[in-house]
């Protein structure tokens, strides 16, 4: 039985990692470990050790600063971060930006928060489960929400907010 995943459990980055999965019975959230926000290798890899059947993804929040929505396939995961900015000073920014082939923004720590913040990816990663693209621009181009309220809405729009509230409950977030 897998042990469960607390707040404390993540001792280097605040924030959460959820598993979403779509199946018959509905939307399905169980939380990923703590290493998924460390790591877009581990983040992939726990997502594919579900073997959902449904359609599936991972919401990670790293340090309510920024989300990534990592989404497996076949022919590799597709991939969406709010803040491409946030790869000055956390590794799954940079490791999402490479898998994107995109460069790590050449930016001095000093000014970033002089810098507003883009996303990089693929807007309409959850676009066949109910969430456009258009509406997705919308939510990460709204700087003034923590990413953490970005998920949310998220979860709102495709109906998942009491699931997401159950598991962030669980791992006390």
């Amino acid at each position: 039985m897998a042990k469960p995943v607390a707040q404390s459990d993540y001792p280097d980055v605040d924030g959460f990692a959820v598993a979403v999965v779509r199946d018959e019975g509905g939307w399905q959230l169980s939380p990923l470990k703590p290493s998924a926000l460390d790591s877009l290798d581990d983040a992939e890899l726990q997502l594919r050790e579900l073997r959902a059947a449904g359609a599936m993804f991972g919401l990670l929040d790293v340090d309510d600063e920024f989300f990534v929505v990592v989404r497996p396939s076949p022919s590799g995961a597709r991939l969406l971060v709010s803040d491409a900015t946030a790869a000055i000073d956390y590794d799954i920014a940079v490791d999402v930006l490479d898998a994107l082939n995109v460069d790590v923004p050449d930016l001095d720590p000093d000014e970033i928060d002089d810098v507003d913040p883009w996303e990089e990816g693929d807007l309409a990663i959850l676009a066949d489960l109910g969430l456009p693209d258009a509406v997705m621009s919308v939510i990460v181009g709204d700087t003034d929400l923590y990413a953490d309220e970005q998920i949310g809405m998220i979860a709102a729009r495709l109906g998942f907010a009491d699931e997401l509230s159950a598991v962030l409950d669980k791992i006390g977030h």
